[in-house]
This record gives structure tokens, sequence and C-alpha cells, in this order.
């Protein structure tokens, strides 16, 4: 097939709308639904994040995108009860294959935004990933292929529409790619950078230059995140998870400040209060995580004020005071984080400390660079000087 037509574009009074090849055959088959522009602008990202995800750590890899940026990206490492709880795939008799792990961990990183994502598997659908999948508001999936289960379980969503992708992993795009805006096209070499590469963290500027194994992993989890990522963008990755993401900010220092709510926000989800909030029975999954973004925020009254809390709780809940926020987060530690380019003052590392902060990978080359290395030497983070840009549009 070299043509699929589409449905419309980006907004519905934008036809035609297709997708097409110039030269060979699409490289996807479509098993379930009909995707729209959107559908295949995520998907076609997020698989290429998913499938260098593996490549740079061997290990399955998941993401969750929404509007060409991701809300999560995480390998299949382990999930720890805590883990599991906060998921909400504690509830599940089946045991977490790799894949399904990578996926409780992208999805489940930040849930507010992964609300209609799509989702991207570098490895097989098995059916535990695809029970979760089902349960989860999503527009669709993209894999390299389905067990019979997980096929049968996907088609069963949204009442037979839910998108099913199947993608050619041996797939190998032109090495010029090309847009149109205004009419006018723009051509470029593809963005073949290699982010698994030891020699991205050998200038090591600060005084700190320990960078144990599993932060290198987790900055290259950062770094390749960032790659797929609406620049400018600043990606916080712990144990083997993006755990925020600050994407399509004008300033660097509004990205840093937005991934680092976000991984603050994770790190409070944890918090024993939020965990053992006395939800009523059969509270809605997005009324749920709704619930809980606004009983950590400041405006938390809006959810335990009298006549309000009784919508959610079976008990009025104590507050998340700012004091114990502001302790709980300064237990979070061994964070790394990656920029898609040089940050231009030490603000930025002084915003990441108060997360968890430990470990930088960035472009470097600021005319600040002396002030960026000071704030990092002042709290002990080493930080890399790798280099690399990663915009992307």
């Amino acid at each position: 097939m070299k043509e699929l037509a589409l449905k419309y574009g980006c907004n519905p009074n934008q036809k035609p709308s297709r997708i097409y090849m110039t030269e060979g055959e699409l490289p996807i088959e479509v098993l379930n639904g009909r995707p729209g522009y959107i559908n295949f602008l995520d998907a076609l990202n997020s698989w290429q994040l998913v499938k260098e995800l593996k490549e740079a750590t061997g290990l399955p890899a998941a993401a969750s995108f929404k509007h060409v940026s991701p809300a999560g990206a995480a390998v299949g490492l382990p999930l720890s009860d805590t883990l599991k709880k906060i998921y909400f795939v504690d509830d599940i008799a089946l045991p977490l294959s790799p894949i399904a792990c990578a996926y409780a961990r992208a999805r489940g990183a930040d849930r507010m935004s992964s609300y209609g994502d799509f989702i991207a598997l570098s490895d097989t659908c098995d059916a535990v990933t695809a029970t979760l999948i089902k349960r989860e508001v999503s527009d669709g999936v993209i894999a390299p292929d389905y067990t019979p289960e997980a096929l049968e379980i996907l088609k069963d969503k949204r009442k037979g529409t839910y998108n099913v992708i199947k993608i050619d992993t041996n797939y190998q795009p032109e090495p010029i790619e090309r847009k149109q805006v205004f009419g006018i096209t723009f051509e470029q070499g593809r963005n073949e950078i290699v982010l698994s590469d030891p020699a991205l963290f050998e200038n090591i500027p600060t005084v700190n230059k320990n960078f144990p194994e599993e932060a290198k992993r987790d900055l290259m989890i950062a770094l390749i995140t960032l790659k797929y990522t609406q620049s400018n963008s600043v990606c916080y990755v712990k144990d083997g998870q993006a755990i925020g993401i600050g994407a399509g900010q004008q300033s660097r220092i509004h990205c840093t400040r937005l991934a680092g709510n976000k991984a603050d926000i994770w790190w409070l989800r944890q918090h024993p209060k939020v965990m053992n909030l006395p939800f009523v029975e059969k509270i809605r999954r997005a009324d749920r995580d709704n619930t809980i973004d606004i009983y950590i925020s400041e405006d938390y009254m809006d959810v335990l004020a009298d006549g309000e809390w009784q919508k959610f709780f079976s008990e009025k809940p104590e507050p998340l005071t700012a004091e114990e926020k502001k302790a709980w987060i300064a237990q979070n530690t061994k964070v790394s984080l990656g920029s898609d380019a040089f940050f231009p003052f030490g603000d930025n590392i002084e915003r990441a400390h108060k997360s968890g902060v430990e470990f930088v990978a960035q472009a470097g080359g600021s005319v600040r660079d002396d002030h960026v290395i000071e704030t990092c030497d002042k709290y002990g983070i080493a930080m890399a000087f790798t280099g690399v840009r990663l915009f992307h549009h």
C-alpha cells in the first residue's frame, strides 16, 4: 500500500488528508480502527523513540505521546510495589512482562498528560500489556506485532474502533527528510545522531566526575526522549523512566520548572498520605487522577472543602501540608536531567537541584558555562557537556 486516505488533517476543516510514499510501500498496517493525521504523527514519532531506547539499552521500551511530544517514556525494568500501586496496576493477576512494565511506567509517570495518548511499544504487545492499555483512555497503539490474544483485547476497546497499527521493523527512511510550510518545502538530513555513545559523557567540567552506569542509562533515556520532544525541552529521568518532561517552552528555565514540577508530583504521589487516600468505590480513573493532582497542589481545598470531599472520598483526608511536601521532595535523590540544548544560566541547575537532580547532560557552549559549572559544583552535581543539540520541530 502506497497511500492511506485520512478523515481530515490536524483539524476537521483541513481536507483532503492522506499519508503516502513517493517510493516504495507504507511501512505500516492498520489492524484496527481508523487513525487520523495527528495519530500518525504521534505514532511515527513515538515509534522512533522506543526503537532507539531499545537499541541503546537492550531493554523493551514504551512511550506515551500527546500532541507530538512524549508525556512519558520508559524501559521495562521491574516495578516496585509502590510503583505498581501509584500506577494502578497492583490489581493485575498476571505477572507483568518487561514490555508491560515499560508501558506502565510510561503511562503512569504523568497520568494527567497521558490521558487520551497514543502508545508506542518497542516489542510485541502481549495480553497483559493489552489488558493494561484497554482500561486507559487512549487513541491507539503502534508496535512491531501483537499476540492473537492481545489483538482481540485491543479490538474490543472503544466499541471496536480503537486504533491498532503494526509497523515494519526493517523499514529504513530516506536520509533526507522534507516538510512543507506555507507552500515552501524545507529539506534536511535526518537526525541520525547515536545517543548511546559513551563519548557523550567524557567531557565533564564539574568537580564531581562520577557517573554510575545507572545514571548513564538514565541520561541516555533523557536525551533520546528529548530527540523526539518539541523544543525547547528538558527531561528528568529516574530508575529507567522519564518522571518529568517540559516541552515546547520559549524559555529554558520554564522547561526546567515545568519538568521539575512534574517530577515533584510523580514523587509526591508516593507519599503515604497520597497512596492511602480513601477514594469512594467505583470512582472513575480520570476523576481519581484529577483528584490526586488537585490534592497535591495548592488548590487542595477544591477537593477537601465541605460538600466537595464527599464526591471523591469515603472520609475526609487530612491535607498534605506545604511543610510535608517540602520534606518529602527533599528525599528524592539520584535523578538525571537532560536538556536538548545548553543551559544559559545556573538558575536551571538551582531548580533541578530542588527535585533531586545529581546528574546532568547538556550540550554546553553557553557564554555563561562557567556560572552553570559553578552552580553544579555548589551542589556536588556531575555534569557532562555532550556537544550535541537535539532540537525537534
